[in-house]
């Protein structure tokens, strides 16, 4: 049944009325109301009620009207109500003196229009969804009333089944029991053949769940240590490649040779040219760094790549440089021990890397005492496995912080970690204005990755320790090592090498509890308030702990950083993204053939 609300001589408004069954509500604050009792007749009542009985409900018959129309004077003194198919008979009103709002009068009923509806939308939802039909209004009030306050009604599961899951459980009580489900269609055909209680339905689920996450934890721990093995180990291809270069080194005149030549050293010094550092032990990663910055660069005779490596690895790495350059750029290699400032007197991250290592050795119990202890939590057991990583006590890794004193003739270089691959020109990386900061580095709390590009300082230090707590700022955003413009005039001038080796003393001191794995926790500190954000295009991150990078970003990134466990010369790394670091190589060349080192 449809009508209509006049509320004045241009304005009509619609309403309807359900089951032949009109509701006519006045709630102002007036004494003064009106009950429609029957079909043209309205009765005045003046008596005082409460606000709780202000609202009166008139009913009258709709079966002959289809359509009718409430027409209301402007000054609200008369309420006419007309029928809808040109009957004259009216019912008029005239209304006290007392001048009230239409517009309140209006609002009030189109807020009570949805106050019927939305109660009716409620009741019927809840008879639907309940057991049991409400007849009355009591009934439906403690049914909808939780759900209106946003409360939950009370849970029907019995109390037992509670009790039961939230009773410890020993490991060894599972031990040798064969009656326990081994899949969910195991235990429904259990429940349903047995007929079981909720007690005996408790029992089986906790058991039956408990046993698979013990096994689910032991598989996790496993898949763990056999990461950290192979991502630890040298893979025999990598250690065939150098022992044919420092034999080929040792026969070959053509491998020994000086690098750069004695025309080019001048270069080594010039702060016109791009000069880049990359400091690595592995000669089959380096050679990809350094082809993939040359092949993409738009000025290659401007490069001057300086490469730091170990005492062991020095032979292997000059014979392949010296084999197979990449001319017109200049490409330098130098061991750690051909550096005056590493021969002179003691250097302080040597002796830090030393006791860190004792540190370690005692306060780890190696991987097999980290992988039998049954309290802690599968991730917590990988970041310790991962602090083991021969690669986070490597000199190459902290060998950074010494840059300006390696180097004291330069004015800015961009480092470079061997385990990246360059895509694009990096030149404009000279051009960017570090605003008298020392470290050019991208922010990692921020981006479309947000697996990766989500850390802050508390992604890294221990801020329950009170000496973290109370120096930084746990959601302050954290950034990335791999591919750093260092402005090393402006570092001159700064205490962040000397800050560094405190922290790590601060560290061990605590038996390294203020972080636990690499060298960037103490370069967050170290550096702190020393940073300049560059564009994330520069160095995507990820690529070797998840393959959640499309095949299309990676690509389209200046700079991919293999970081992670799954670096992409081992047989670990990710299918689809190790064709982007291995197309740098060439596998006709026949060390890289003698060795078995293949695409895939």
């Amino acid at each position: 049944m449809t009508a209509t609300l006049n509320t004045g001589p241009h304005q009509i408004l619609p309403f309807t009325a359900y089951d032949h069954l009109g509701f006519l509500q006045f709630c102002s604050g007036s004494s003064l109301a009106y009950e429609l009792t029957k079909p043209g007749k309205i009765t005045r009542k003046t008596r005082r009620r409460s606000l709780a009985s202000r609202v009166l409900f008139g009913s009258f018959s709709f079966a002959a009207w289809e359509k009718m129309q409430l027409h209301i004077s402007p000054s609200l003194r008369h309420v006419t109500v007309l029928p809808g198919k040109g009957v004259r008979e009216f019912i008029k009103v005239k209304v006290g003196s007392r001048r009230l709002s239409y517009r309140m009068l209006f609002y009030s009923l189109l807020f009570l229009t949805f106050l019927l509806r939305f109660v009716f939308v409620l009741s019927a939802v809840d008879t639907i969804d309940g057991e049991s039909k409400c007849s009355t209004i009591g009934c439906l009030g403690k049914r909808l009333g939780p759900r209106i306050l946003g409360r939950r009604p009370q849970s029907t599961v019995p109390e037992v089944i509670y009790q039961i899951l939230e009773e410890p459980m020993s490991k060894d009580e599972l031990k040798g029991r064969s009656d326990i489900p081994q899949t969910l269609e195991e235990f429904m055909a259990d429940m349903k053949e047995s007929k079981s209680d909720a007690k005996t339905f408790a029992i089986k689920l906790r058991d039956m769940v408990t046993l698979m996450e013990q096994r689910t934890r032991t598989a996790k721990i496993q898949e763990y240590l056999y990461r950290h093995v192979a991502s630890s180990s040298i893979p025999k291809q990598l250690h065939c490649l150098a022992l044919r270069l420092a034999n080929e080194h040792s026969t070959n005149a053509a491998a020994r040779l000086q690098l750069p030549s004695a025309e080019l050293v001048p270069a080594l010094v010039d702060n016109s040219y791009f000069h880049y550092v990359l400091a690595s032990d592995n000669v089959l990663a380096t050679s990809v760094v350094a082809t993939s910055l040359v092949k993409n660069s738009l000025h290659p005779a401007k490069i001057v790549l300086h490469i730091i490596t170990d005492r062991k690895t020095y032979y292997p790495m000059q014979a392949w440089f010296s084999l197979h350059p990449l001319s017109p750029a200049i490409i330098e290699v130098k061991a750690l021990q051909h550096f005056d400032w590493f021969s002179k007197g003691k250097v302080p991250v040597l002796e830090a890397m030393e006791k860190d290592q004792r540190v370690r050795a005692q306060f780890r119990g190696g991987s097999s005492a980290i992988v039998a202890n049954n309290t802690e939590k599968p991730y917590v057991i990988a970041a310790k496995l991962q602090a083991l990583s021969p690669k986070y006590n490597s000199l190459m890794n902290h060998i950074r912080i010494h840059l300006p004193e390696m180097f004291p003739s330069l004015n800015k270089v961009v480092f470079l970690d061997d385990d990246l691959v360059v895509q694009t020109d990096l030149s404009p990386l000279w051009d960017i204005d570090m605003n008298g900061k020392v470290n050019g580095a991208v922010a990692t709390c921020r981006g479309d990755d947000k697996f990766v590009m989500s850390k802050t300082l508390k992604s890294y230090l221990n801020f329950s320790h009170p000496l973290i707590s109370r120096n930084f700022d746990p959601n302050e955003c954290a950034w990335a090592y791999g591919m750093n413009i260092f402005d090393l005039e402006a570092w001159r001038k700064t205490n962040i090498s000397q800050t560094y080796h405190y922290w790590l003393e601060q560290n061990l001191k605590s038996d390294l509890s203020l972080w636990q794995l690499g060298t960037l926790p103490p370069g967050l500190i170290a550096f702190h308030g020393h940073v300049h954000v560059i564009d994330p295009f520069w160095h995507m991150l990820g690529l070797g702990y998840q393959e959640n990078t499309s095949f299309a970003d990676a690509e389209s990134a200046g700079v991919i950083h293999f970081n992670g466990r799954a670096k992409p010369w081992l047989d670990i790394a990710f299918p689809k993204l190790r064709p982007l670091w291995s197309k740098y190589i060439n596998f006709s060349d026949k060390f890289i053939k003698s060795c078995h080192i293949r695409a895939s």
